[in-house]
């Protein structure tokens, strides 16, 4: 599933279509548009001109000059590509919006899990995103006092978008990695310097794979609003490396599930008892 950096990515890629009107929109799969009829969705839609595109979390934003955003959300194998109109079609469209230009926007979806929202009020749906791990307002002290007031298991914490917006699997066990902290700790146990060091260590990580335009596994999954891989899958220490060596260690990755997803984590560096 794309996370923040590669939704962050696309959002960045898709700057230039600001100012660009939609003419026409086509729905192929109903059960992505969330919240209303596809036809409906179409006529809304068609005729607005894009202002803005951002990124809350996992979300893409598209503010509109009538007063709504379109909100698109990739989930597991959602795909936002700006291409020309021409380009030949992709039996995985679910929707397709066609600019002022001659480019369109696909959303391609093979296992059709991705939802795009079209809404008045973006809070509506966005309202109980946690903060972002990137905004400053985000402090040490802050997240330490999140951290303290939940007696929840790290790695499910940081997956729960109402607590920390746009982290998912990779980031999440590469963060806890990088702060040598355990999956399974419970977060109100951590110190303030544990604290302060898990918030450096997501940040980092975030960053860096911004960078480098977010993670393109081996399945090709993932691919940016210009059809390009991300190019963090060789930066990765822990995630997907089960008995491959710790790279600070050498001690074989472990794996485990916590709650339902599989985690990754090394048992030396990485030791319940820290």
């Amino acid at each position: 599933m794309p996370e923040l950096p590669e939704v962050e990515t696309i959002s960045r890629e898709l700057q230039e279509i600001a100012g660009r009107r939609i003419v026409a929109v086509e729905v192929r799969w109903a059960r992505t548009v969330a919240g209303a009829d596809e036809a409906a969705f179409a006529r809304r839609l068609r005729g607005q001109v894009i202002t803005a595109v951002s990124r809350r979390g996992k979300w893409l934003a598209l503010t509109l000059d009538g007063g709504d955003t379109l909100l698109v959300h990739l989930r597991m194998s959602g795909r936002l590509i700006l291409e020309p109109a021409s380009t030949a079609d992709d039996p995985h469209a679910r929707v397709l919006l066609t600019l002022d230009d001659g480019r369109r926007l696909r959303f391609s979806d093979p296992r059709k899990f991705g939802r795009m929202a079209l809404t008045a009020d973006p809070a509506d749906v966005l309202g109980a995103l946690g903060p972002e791990p990137l905004d400053p307002a985000l402090t040490p002290e802050r997240f330490a006092a999140m951290l303290a007031a939940r007696r929840a298991r790290l790695k499910p914490l940081l997956l729960d978008q109402r607590f920390l917006a746009g982290l998912g699997n990779i980031y999440a066990d590469e963060a806890l990695w990088r702060a040598c902290l355990h999956p399974l700790r419970l977060a109100s146990t951590l110190s303030a310097d544990e604290a302060a060091r898990l918030l450096t260590a997501i940040r980092a990580v975030l960053t860096q794979a911004i960078e480098r335009r977010g993670t393109t596994m081996d399945d090709g999954g993932y691919v940016s609003a210009r059809g390009l891989p991300g190019d963090f899958a060789g930066q990765i220490a822990v995630y997907g490396q089960k008995g491959r060596p710790c790279p600070r260690c050498q001690t074989p990755i472990e794996r485990i599930a916590v709650g339902g997803r599989g985690t990754h984590f090394c048992p030396r560096c990485q030791s319940r008892n820290a």
